[in-house]
């Protein structure tokens, strides 16, 4: 008994799953890159500095807006409150670092009353933050 011929299909590569491979592991770097820049906190029109540093220790963010308002992270606080928000937040008990981020348009003497409220805490370093000028 003869079989039949069975016709050899000729060997094929199917690339389409590993490109669905390479653009979902390119999708991944992509997105989680985005997670990795520093979130500052909110927008503020900052002033220019060219000695401006990076600070790389633990530290409380506290904004002051082009209205005066005043946050600690991103939670709107009051006067008062001001002082214990930060303390709640725990990051100062081994002396850890305050960065004022104040929009240039807010005045020179708000920004000195919120530092002079903040520098009642014990330990605290303050530190104001600026724009670097890019060369």
């Amino acid at each position: 008994m003869q079989l039949p011929d069975d016709p050899e299909t000729p060997l094929q590569i199917n690339i389409v799953p590993m490109i669905d491979v390479v653009f979902a592991v390119l999708a991944f770097f992509i997105l989680s890159s985005l997670f990795l820049t520093r979130n500052e906190g909110l927008p503020v029109a900052l002033p220019g500095a060219e000695t401006a540093e990076a600070q790389a220790q633990r530290q409380v963010v506290v904004t002051l807006n082009a209205a005066g308002e005043l946050f600690v992270g991103s939670q709107s606080v009051g006067d008062g409150q001001l002082l214990e928000a930060i303390q709640t937040l725990g990051t100062l008990a081994d002396g850890g670092l305050v960065v004022i981020r104040a929009d240039q348009s807010v005045s020179h003497g708000r920004v000195v009353e919120v530092m002079d409220r903040l520098r009642s805490l014990p330990g605290v370093q303050l530190a104001i933050a600026t724009e670097g000028n890019q060369p």
